[in-house]
């Protein structure tokens, strides 16, 4: 289909994008657009004004930050994939990005894209939850930072405001006890998820001390798979604890998969992610 009509402008600074913003109710910021233009053709979103930020150089960047790894909001997938700062102290997260799409996708899409969309499906949104990641939003009045675990709040629903923009992705440096792995099962290699795990852990003695545990595309949001992170924090082995990662899920049935089905992959990755993570 054809998108509805709007207006477009080019922003050359984040300042610049948030005052655009708030000039034109249903303004909208596009940046790689793989998520955005296909709603527009489907009419599924129809912004009055769409705001090119994808020139704003400055935030396209992966800098160290003490005791966290700072990733600017437009750096694409391909970038993040690549930056040796991330491959060093948080490869959970490179590795996620280089599995986004196919290399036209990585090459265009931006981690804050993907970020700000909140779609259920994708990969780097459940990577940083299970990194307790922090997102800094910029608006008129300033900027303010949001724990991941409070930024997803439903199908393409986050803690953006309408005049604000995200510019900013923060993930801790993992240490070298930590153990990582992000498992995703597709009908297609190109296509979205039909469910993934993310598993950050801490190792001791070849065994899990703690877990983080990331879902993708089981629920309305990325969610935590707490009753799981629950048992092994209380002694419980890898099996025992994998078989307790839907708890408290609600994914959905659709053409990939029925919502029983999911609950089953969740089980199996989420076993086969633990295990790897150990191990690496």
């Amino acid at each position: 289909m054809i998108p509805a009509t709007f207006d477009y402008e080019i922003a050359e600074s984040a300042e610049q994008a948030v005052a655009l913003l708030g000039e034109r109710e249903g303004a909208k910021l596009l940046a790689g657009g793989h998520s955005l233009l296909p709603a527009m053709k489907l009419r599924i979103s129809r912004p009055s004004l769409l705001v090119d930020v994808a020139r704003i150089a400055d935030l396209a960047y992966v800098r160290d930050a003490d005791e966290q790894i700072a990733i600017g909001a437009l750096t694409r997938h391909k970038h993040v994939h690549d930056a040796e700062l991330l491959r060093e102290h948080c490869p959970v997260v490179s590795h996620a990005a280089g599995l986004i799409g196919d290399p036209q996708v990585r090459h265009r899409g931006t981690i804050g894209g993907t970020l700000a969309y909140g779609d259920p499906a994708s990969d780097l949104p459940a990577v940083i939850l299970a990194l307790d990641g922090e997102l800094v939003v910029r608006g008129a009045q300033g900027e303010r930072t949001i724990a991941a675990s409070d930024f997803f709040r439903g199908v393409f629903e986050t803690a953006v405001g309408p005049e604000e923009m995200l510019v900013e992705v923060r993930v801790p440096k993992l240490g070298v006890m930590a153990g990582w792995s992000y498992l995703k099962m597709s009908r297609r290699a190109q296509d979205w998820a039909t469910v993934a795990v993310a598993a950050v852990v801490e190792r001791s003695n070849g065994s899990i001390g703690n877990a983080a545990i990331g879902l993708t595309n089981m629920g309305a949001t990325p969610l935590r798979a707490a009753a799981a992170e629950e048992a092994i924090a209380k002694g419980a082995g890898i099996e025992e604890a994998a078989a307790a990662i839907p708890e408290g899920t609600d994914p959905p049935s659709d053409l990939a998969a029925s919502a029983e089905f999911r609950r089953h992959l969740a089980r199996v990755l989420g076993r086969r992610a633990l295990e790897q993570a150990v191990a690496r």
